[in-house]
């Protein structure tokens, strides 16, 4: 049988289907149902920036005056007990760590480096093996350049290092001037994996109602189109690893996003849609695949058609229909 054992940011995954951070991810039971339906790791549910900061001995009042800070947000968490989901996060760790032989990897939402970093060091002490960093930054604002954007980014990598040692991660859009470039630069941080591409609210008009609603929450499978352009573009040319998300539903994406160089993918609308045993036929088709191809080992097939190794390697870098659409 193919070994679809793979390492990703020096981890060992015993798969290379990582459980995304979710709702899915935020309990003890539902994680090792995970583990026993074969996901090589488990990024836990999110914790917010705003949810550590506001356990700070901070005026809110202050906290209300930040930019970066949504009025609604601070409104949510003023009557929320922000000290009890923090407590129960570290609490989950521990107890993950000690009932599931998988990596548990701690994640936080954030939009800044200040005052919160501290709190990564809990994390790595309740037992967390890794620390994805989901960062999310809408480049709304019309007097910021992009270098001011990109800086923000390096300055949360940079305060969470100093507080850690477990392998760090981050999570990202694609929404940058120059993303070869700046992937370039976030991998010589030393941060060990880079997750392409992080999946937003976004807003919906319902025009019925004249109102803003929410679109659709979860992604849809042609969705994995983005990020499978952008890992094999960047594979073999930075040295962390890379991990796709967003689209992969289903064995055949799994088995595409290998190809173009990622070290494992991570799902959840799969798995919010199918159940947690769509991991199982996840798997099974990826090693049908392999043996029908006749490949024993996930790093035999990884990046094998990322653009460096490609026979059409201007395949990846076209972005205008040329013949596709020039007939009627």
């Amino acid at each position: 049988m193919p070994d679809l054992s793979t390492s990703y940011m020096g981890l060992k995954l015993k798969s290379p289907i990582i459980a995304a951070a979710s709702g899915l991810t935020n309990s003890l039971q539902d994680i090792i149902e995970l583990e026993k339906n074969g996901a090589g790791a488990v990024v836990l549910k999110s914790l917010f920036e705003e949810e550590i900061v506001s356990d700070m001995d901070h005026d809110l009042n202050k906290m209300h005056s930040e930019s970066y800070l949504y009025p609604e947000t601070m409104e949510f968490y003023e009557d929320y007990d922000v000290e009890d989901t923090l407590t129960n996060y570290l609490k989950l760790i521990t107890e993950c760590k000690q009932q599931v032989k998988i990596p548990i990897i701690a994640s936080i939402h954030c939009v800044t480096s200040h005052n919160w970093p501290y709190f990564a060091k809990s994390l790595e002490d309740a037992g967390a093996d890794a620390l994805e960093l989901n960062i999310a930054i809408l480049p709304d604002d019309t007097e910021q350049s992009s270098a001011d954007v990109e800086k923000v980014y390096f300055n949360i990598i940079k305060a969470v290092q100093q507080e850690v040692s477990i392998p760090i991660s981050i999570k990202i859009s694609s929404y940058f001037t120059n993303l070869t470039g700046t992937l370039t630069r976030l991998s010589e941080t030393g941060v060990k994996g880079i997750v392409l591409f992080n999946r937003f609210y976004s807003p919906d008009i319902d025009i019925e109602n004249l109102d803003v609603v929410s679109a659709p929450k979860l992604s849809s499978p042609s969705d994995y189109v983005l990020p499978l352009r952008w890992i094999a573009i960047m594979s073999h040319r930075i040295d962390c690893d890379l991990a796709a998300t967003t689209g992969v539903h289903d064995g055949a994406t799994l088995i595409k996003m290998l190809l173009a160089g990622a070290s494992s993918v991570q799902i959840a609308s799969a798995l919010y849609k199918n159940g947690f045993a769509h991991i199982k036929l996840m798997l099974d088709e990826l090693k049908n695949w392999m043996v029908s191809k006749d490949f024993s080992s996930i790093d035999q097939i990884k990046g094998i058609l990322s653009q460096s190794k490609s026979i059409q390697p201007a395949g990846y870098l076209r972005i205008q229909f040329m013949k596709h659409f020039a007939e009627k």
